[in-house]
């Protein structure tokens, strides 16, 4: 298999980022050569001591690459790295773009037709997981695509996932996507509210997870999220900003569909009000625009 991946040569877009970064590094250690580009070259820079070349533009990464793999913040980076950074023109004809950053309907309709316009094979696979899931290659890859490009980007999502779910025409992982998506907004707030409402009353929010403990209502994620949260520990896992990026994504496919999703509005509006002064911290910091600020018990 290592042999086989040696073979390969994947130029990986946002190698710089906190997902983007673990996935280059665990390509790497599974024998794939990568070329690497950052928009902040510098953040890519440790990769090349584990065999990476950097790549100073999106163009350079892409040329002479089998495969490409973008993985950022939005919509807006991912197409302006792949068409107004001249990647795409770079890219051979027989090339394959795996598109694993969460950009919603629009965002991976547009890449969609780009990859088509200049003949490249297009599979959408944007990922569940975090930082610590992609640094230990355990991430979820929702991918579509045709199928005859499945063998070909398989082996690049099992150094990066321990589970791929092929799920349709490419659209169809994106909105697998805001469906899961959904689901983790509602824990994230509504833990958020809950050890903040904790916290007002006077319980110690421990508390809580004793009470849930081992039954239909514990969850390892609102573990996770809970502990940073009753810590104040809100180093970035997954950002705040990007959070409330991925809320507004869900909101537009709901109203497209003239769907009332209360909740995700309601989740979207409190996630934008911390996003000026928490936004490049964890996503759990939304926790600090409920928690009490008076002494507990007083009105």
């Amino acid at each position: 298999m290592a042999s086989a991946n040696r073979e390969r040569l994947v130029a990986v877009l946002g190698a710089g980022g906190t997902m983007g970064f673990a996935m280059a590094r665990n390509l790497l250690a599974r024998g794939f050569r990568v070329q690497a580009w950052n928009r902040t070259f510098e953040k890519a820079e440790p990769l090349a001591a584990a065999g990476a070349e950097l790549a100073e533009s999106p163009a350079a990464a892409v040329d002479g690459a089998d495969t490409i793999l973008t993985m950022l913040s939005d919509a807006n980076a991912v197409i302006t790295s792949m068409d107004g950074g001249g990647a795409l023109f770079a890219a051979g004809d027989a090339a394959l773009w795996l598109q694993m950053s969460t950009i919603g309907e629009d965002g991976t309709a547009r890449c969609a037709e780009l990859a088509q316009e200049h003949g490249l094979g297009f599979v959408d696979a944007p990922a569940l997981g975090t930082k610590q899931p992609a640094e230990q290659g355990e991430l979820v890859v929702l991918a579509s695509g045709a199928d005859g490009l499945r063998e070909s980007a398989q082996p690049i999502f099992d150094a990066v996932g321990r589970k791929t779910l092929w799920v349709g025409e490419p659209g169809a992982g994106t909105r697998l996507k805001l469906v899961a998506n959904t689901w983790i907004l509602a824990v994230l707030e509504g833990g958020a509210e809950t050890i903040a409402l904790a916290e007002g009353l006077g319980i110690n929010p421990g508390l809580l997870f004793e009470a849930i403990e081992g039954g239909p209502l514990d969850m390892g994620y609102l573990r996770t999220k809970g502990k940073a949260m009753m810590e104040r520990d809100f180093a970035p896992a997954f950002s705040l900003r990007l959070a409330a990026k991925d809320a507004g994504l869900v909101e537009e496919s709901a109203a497209r569909r003239r769907m009332e999703l209360p909740m995700v509005a309601a989740v979207r509006r409190q996630l934008d009000r911390g996003v000026e002064e928490h936004g490049d911290e964890d996503m759990s910091a939304t926790f600090l625009l409920s928690a009490p600020r008076a002494p507990a018990g007083r009105p």
